[in-house]
């Protein structure tokens, strides 16, 4: 694999409009981070794609994936999982890296687009499951691991007028009654 291995070269596959190849290409990215998770120091993103030569230009589309960890959001513990996002991006002559991605001489280079599209994925909330019942507000015990025992919590007095509303929204009334 060259240095570069994100880099791949098009001039055969630009011969021909309509012409289309598969790439998988696989390389450590750094600085895959966002608020609350990040691409581990050393793992590898990866893009799974197909190229296809069009007018103007090169399609790519595929999947890019890659692993990520962070803090679950609701019980602090270890959060991990893997980011698989479909892609469908155009390398153009003037790409300026917004609308289209930059076609070089004969080269394009995915590296742009793996990382753009792993860093806009990346969970801003992670979770260690989608049921993590988190830590007891009162006492701090992780509810995953054990019942605190706190019983029913007092209501943050800041949310009390919602629980009117729902009081309210829950009993009969005399019109829902009569229908």
């Amino acid at each position: 694999m060259s240095v570069r291995p994100f880099v791949v070269h098009v001039a055969r596959l630009r011969r021909v409009p309509g012409t289309r190849w598969h790439e998988n290409r696989r390389a450590v990215l750094e600085d895959l981070a966002c608020l609350a998770s990040a691409v581990p120091d050393g793992a590898e993103a990866e893009a799974n794609v197909v190229l296809e030569s069009v007018a103007g230009g090169i399609s790519v589309a595929g999947t890019v994936s890659a692993p990520w960890v962070g803090e679950c959001r609701r019980c602090l513990s270890a959060a991990s999982g893997t980011v698989r996002v479909k892609v469908l991006e155009h390398y153009t002559a003037g790409g300026d890296g917004s609308d289209t991605y930059p076609l070089d001489d004969d080269d394009i280079d995915l590296e742009p687009m793996v990382h753009d599209a792993v860093l806009l994925e990346l969970p801003i909330a992670p979770l260690c499951r989608v049921d993590c019942k988190g830590l007891c507000p009162t006492c701090g015990v992780n509810r995953n691991e054990e019942d605190c025992g706190c019983g029913n919590h007092e209501i943050d007095p800041r949310w009390a007028a919602l629980g009117a509303l729902r009081l309210a929204d829950s009993e009969p009334s005399e019109e829902r009654s009569k229908g």
